[in-house]
Order: C-alpha cells, then structure tokens, then sequence
C-alpha cells in the first residue's frame, strides 16, 4: 500500500489525557465558583472586539467548521433554536477576562458573520447552504443591519441568547486541563494543545502555531493538506523541541514537561530564536531521511510480521530526535536496510524495548529506555557517536 493511502490513526495511549494530569483533591473544586449566564449573541460580539474573550484570530487557519456549518449555526441563532452552551474561565492575570474551554468553534462563527468586508483581523462569513432560509443566502451581519426588511433577523440574531458558563477562582492549571478534557469527549476530541496555547501566550508558542502549520513534514506525517484543527501538528513539534532540549528536565510527567517547555522558550526567546530555527529545518530534514529508510512505514511499531497501522508518538519521538542530528544522516546513505533491519529486530526481540513504546510510554524509566536503545543500535549500525542518555538519580543525563 502507497504512503498517500494510509490514513493516519494514532496511538490513544500516548496522548495526553488525565493520567498526565497531577491527581486533584476533591476538595479543591468546591473552591472553584461556576456561574451559568445567559449572554446574548450581541454581548459575545462585544467581548470578543474587545479582546476580553481570548479567541485568537490565528486560529483561523486551523478552522474545524466549513462555511456551511458556520452558517448553519448562525441561522439556528436567527431561528431562535437551542444550541450547546459556551464554557469560559476567567483568566488569573485580568479580571474580566476570559480563556474559551468549550465553544471555539462556535465563538469564531459568530465573529466571522459580523466581520465586515474590510475586516484586518477576521474573515467575513456569509451565508450558504441554509435549510431553512435560504432568503438569507451570501448575507452576513453588516447586511442585515442595512437592510430594513431584515430587522427582525437582526434582532433575533443580536438578542439570542447563549447560555455561558463561567469558571472562576480556579485553583490551578491541572484544574483547567481536567475541565478541558471532560468536556471535549466527542467523536473528534480536540487536543491539549489548544488549551496550552491558551494558558501559556507568547512568542514561542506563536513561533510554534504558525511554523506547524506550514510544515510539509507535519502535513505528510498527519495526511492532511492544511493546518490540524485539533493542533496534533503543533503538539508533535512541541515534542520534538521539548526532547531536544530539555530532555534532562523530564520527570515522567508529559504535560508538565510541554508546558515548561513553552514557559522556558517564551521567557527566553530572544536569546534562543535561533537556535530553535536551526532545530526545525533540521526536523524537516530528519522526516525527509526517516522516509527514505521505512518508506511509509515510518514511526510505525513492527509487529513481526508488519508493521501496525497506528502512528506511535514514542517511535516518533526516538527517531525524529535521532535523525535531527546532521551528522547520523550523513551516514544514513547506503545503510537504509541496515537500519529498518536493525528496528525490526529490537520490536521482535527486545522486550523492554517494546514495553516502553506499547505501554506505559510516558514513564521516566520507559522514555530512557527507547532513546537508549535506539541510539545504541544506530551507533552500532551507523559507527556514529549519538550520546546515549542514561537514567541517573532519577534523570535522563
């Protein structure tokens, strides 16, 4: 089977779910104040202008919804139907203002249909393929408010409202995460990833946003053909960036180690921007030699017999990290068999191996084991001099 046919299916063990989470003591969600309000649609317009509801015009680019949803979403407004409600946090740093836990998608209809043609900042929505009214056709917010015999449409549309559930006084992070993830159970659960991104702004994690999204490697290894609306693409070379630097600091705890990796690179951004550039032409270049020894099989478990269908983050992980060093490609050239070979037979006969990409993958002891392997066997089979990190008082070194 070709590289285009395979659909990417991931590994659910390996990603990031409340077993990343520090364990909450049930007392402190009594601390936590919920309140249930009943915003209109006009008021949401109003606190997204003036940035107090953090929607992120970025996140354009990584749209869930097409122009029908959108637009059946807004004539479900228009015609007064219930919708699900908006769940907000209020953040730490200012009063008033807001993190989106659940409802992104809906919030960035709504704003896009009143953007204006002129709109620097959001694409303007017009509407198509309605059901119902199909009156409304190519029309957006600027049109109804222009058009007298549309005012009651206007109306209906401004004055609807929505219910919003506001969560303050939350206790900490782990709080948030556990929130985000309960509430984003559906068929297509978005990722940790949108709420980090939320919680910890800066220029990194806008370098990371952005660069994710136009990587060729990222869209090859996803099988998509523009950015992840559930942000695995950013979430992976976040990975990536989080081994490659700061694999000393890993504990064993996953989330942790991702959100201090953005903390860290955020604070210290001017000084390592270069660096960090450096690293991800060469996680291009690494994909591009992984391809050229597995040849479509890559960050993919050999079972024995084949290889699993299932995209593996630990085998991605150890190999990204390893070919993101110049001069192991370079050795690469000729010995692609050598090395696919050399895989396959650490999967068939190396149990700790194995364990540590199957399960338990997050552990300290599980993460020195594959990368220490793996590199062993590059070295032996590539005569290169990989540092093999060893697992010293309770750190990678």
């Amino acid at each position: 089977m070709s590289e285009e046919n395979i659909e990417f299916i991931e590994d659910e063990q390996q990603k990031e779910t409340d077993d990343d989470i520090g364990a909450l003591d049930q007392n402190i969600f009594s601390s936590a104040v919920v309140s249930a309000n009943d915003w209109t649609t006009e008021t949401l317009i109003s606190q997204i202008n003036k940035g107090n509801i953090k929607l992120n015009p970025d996140f354009q680019r990584r749209d869930a919804w097409d122009k029908k949803r959108k637009s059946k979403f807004i004539e479900s407004l228009i015609l007064g139907l219930p919708i699900p409600q908006v769940v907000l946090a209020e953040s730490k740093e200012r009063r008033g203002s807001y993190i989106v836990l659940d409802g992104k998608q809906r919030l960035l209809s709504i704003r896009q249909f009143s953007a204006e043609s002129n709109d620097n900042v959001y694409q303007q929505l017009k509407l198509t393929g309605l059901e119902i009214r199909e009156d409304l056709k190519n029309k957006s917010l600027d049109s109804l408010r222009s058009d007298l015999t549309l005012f009651d449409d206007l109306t209906a549309f401004e004055n609807q409202p929505i219910r919003t559930v506001v969560i303050k006084n939350w206790p900490n992070e782990d709080f948030l995460y556990h929130v985000f993830l309960r509430l984003n159970t559906g068929s297509v659960p978005l990722s940790p990833q949108e709420l980090r991104q939320a919680l910890h702004p800066g220029p990194f994690v806008t370098f990371l946003d952005k660069k994710s999204s136009e990587s060729n490697a990222l869209k090859e290894i996803l099988k998509l053909k523009k950015p992840d609306f559930r942000m695995r693409d950013a979430e992976l070379l976040l990975r990536y960036f989080s081994f490659k630097n700061f694999l000393v600091d890993y504990s064993g705890t996953l989330k942790k180690f991702l959100d201090d990796t953005c903390n860290s690179l955020n604070s210290e951004w001017e000084e390592n921007k270069g660096i960090i550039n450096s690293q991800l032409e060469e996680f291009e270049l690494a994909h591009n030699t992984i391809k050229s020894i597995f040849n479509g099989n890559q960050y993919r478990k050999w079972s024995g017999r084949s290889y699993e269908s299932r995209f593996n983050r630990a085998v991605f992980d150890i190999m990204i990290l390893s070919f993101s060093v110049e001069e192991v490609r370079k050795l690469v050239i000729g010995k692609e068999a050598e090395i696919e070979s050399a895989y396959k037979n650490i999967c068939s006969n190396d149990r700790q191996f194995l364990a540590s990409i199957e399960s338990t993958t997050k552990s300290l002891t599980a993460t020195q084991t594959r990368i220490s392997t793996w590199f062993n066997i590059l070295n032996e089979t590539l005569q290169s001099d990989l540092p093999v990190p060893q697992l010293i008082d309770n750190r990678i070194v």
